[in-house]
């Protein structure tokens, strides 16, 4: 009888152990350490690797990847950002930059600077930074030169200079006054005015901006003209 008795008692004292057991590897399991992710970005392997054994992170290397602004060999990314908590142990995976596609850079004068993004994008590259600059013979917005030069070893930044068109000149309005069309025309041509005439005549009555009043090259002075009535 006592045999039997013990036999139940025995099966249920190993599973309260065994739950006892159970509920604190749970608790040392939940307990674990949280650490901060570091910042993988542009280290080397080793780098990357000493940074995450301080922290108590393992590094998983996920594939390669072509880029124009990380060195060959060097991370570009990381499957968890920089500054977020994670437990402790916990492998991070990087992106390994292969360099840009190709060795030399396309030309992109005359290019604008979207359209230059576009062609770098579809090879791996990007501008690193675009300057502007003044330029009479170049339009407004279009690139005007680039560093490196096509066909010149790339380097780790592409720079371009980006036309603002001429600069603008002042000037005072011309007296058109009493002046004939083709005359106005000429004169506002010199120093990059715009004429709009209106009237029948050959001659010029009135002005808008009056004579003396400040302009500037690419405005438009409008002409009001008269017949030219001369006596016999």
């Amino acid at each position: 009888m006592n045999s039997l008795i013990r036999i139940p008692l025995f099966f249920a004292a190993f599973i309260l152990l065994g739950l006892i057991f159970g509920y604190i590897t749970f608790k040392l399991l939940s307990f674990s350490r949280t650490v901060e992710v570091p910042s993988l970005t542009s280290m080397t392997l080793v780098e990357a690797n000493e940074a995450l054994n301080r922290a108590g992170l393992y590094l998983k290397i996920e594939g390669e990847d072509y880029d124009a602004s990380v060195l060959s060999g060097k991370i570009i990314r990381q499957d968890i950002p920089a500054g977020n908590k994670v437990k402790e142990k916990r492998a991070i995976k990087v992106v390994i930059s292969k360099g840009p596609r190709v060795s030399s850079v396309p030309s992109l004068v005359d290019e604008t600077l979207g359209e230059a993004e576009g062609i770098l994008i579809q090879k791996g590259l990007r501008i690193g930074r675009a300057l502007h600059v003044h330029s009479d013979s170049v339009e407004k917005g279009r690139i005007v030169a680039q560093k490196p030069e096509p066909d010149e070893r790339l380097s780790d930044t592409i720079t371009v200079l980006v036309s603002l068109g001429p600069h603008e000149l002042s000037y005072s309005s011309p007296d058109f006054i009493n002046k004939t069309l083709d005359e106005a025309k000429e004169i506002a041509g010199k120093i990059g005015l715009v004429v709009e005439a209106r009237g029948t005549g050959d001659t010029v009555r009135s002005q808008r901006p009056k004579p003396g009043t400040p302009v500037k090259s690419g405005e438009t002075v409008y002409l009001e003209t008269k017949e030219d009535i001369t006596n016999d």
